[in-house]
């Protein structure tokens, strides 16, 4: 069983629901990481995304483009987010990481090695936003060969034909995105999502997560009300970037200022 499905089973089992909070790794430096993903934890995160800098984020709104920016600048490669997350497990061996991004740097690095090296680093699960799953079959493979889950986006229109498909391929949760468009960039229908979710439940026995469009604590109530996740991205992102010349101790205060708010709404 991977820490992912261990920690949906407890969560379950505890009445709660998951808080998955988003950060890109290597901002606004590679150093300042391991301590943000810390903080997330001790402000009551559940399971970590972390997002391997792209230059071309595709699905990303302007926060989260820019975050890209400044951990590329900064030097950060897909060797130093492993590097970042494998120091992260030297102190926290529970809490599941799943990496975030795009094919094209794994294509690169090559799918069996970089599972292999995700594996050895301690990552659970991997999200590629531009993989379909017409072209999954093998990377699927891949990272089942390390139990690593591969998670996979849902958007309001998607078919059910096709989220079927999708589902049947997923393994840890499926993220379910909340508007139409890239991160950021739109206010968030409640009533729609808990609709899409209640179909979604009908084909899949996964944990639905819902990302995009949250940002305040009562948000992420309303969300966690109808599904078993909540992801939380540019919010956070938007507070690094506003605090990146602060000392990293500041930097982390203000994210645990927007995520601890979140978990006790959540726990209500």
């Amino acid at each position: 069983m991977s820490r992912i499905q261990q920690c949906f089973e407890q969560l379950k089992a505890d009445n709660k629901k998951a808080l998955i909070p988003y950060i890109t790794a290597g901002d606004p430096t590679p150093e300042h990481t391991v301590e943000l993903m810390h903080a997330l934890v001790e402000s009551g995160a559940d399971i970590l995304e972390i997002g391997m800098p792209f230059s071309d984020p595709m699905a990303d709104g302007p926060v989260i483009q820019l975050a890209c920016e400044r951990a590329l600048e900064a030097g950060t490669s897909i060797r130093k987010v492993l590097e970042i997350i494998k120091e992260f497990r030297t102190v926290n061996q529970q809490t599941p990481v799943v990496l975030m991004g795009y094919l094209n740097p794994i294509e690169f690095f090559g799918y069996q090695a970089f599972s292999d090296a995700a594996k050895d680093a301690g990552i659970d699960g991997i999200l590629l936003v531009d993989l379909t799953p017409e072209e999954a079959t093998d990377v699927v493979e891949c990272f089942r060969s390390n139990n690593i889950d591969l998670i996979y986006l849902l958007s309001p229109t998607t078919t059910e034909a096709r989220a079927k498909k999708i589902c049947d391929l997923a393994s840890g949760y499926v993220y379910y995105v909340s508007v139409k468009g890239v991160t950021g960039s739109a206010s968030l229908d409640v009533d729609s999502v808990a609709s899409h979710v209640e179909s979604l439940r009908k084909i899949t026995d996964l944990p639905i997560g819902v990302g995009f469009g949250i940002r305040d604590a009562q948000t992420a109530r309303a969300v966690s009300q109808c599904s078993d996740g909540v992801i939380v991205g540019s919010v956070l992102v938007n507070a690094i970037a506003q605090a990146k010349d602060s000392t990293q101790d500041q930097v982390a205060d203000a994210l645990r200022a927007i995520l601890s708010p979140m978990r006790s709404e959540m726990d209500k």
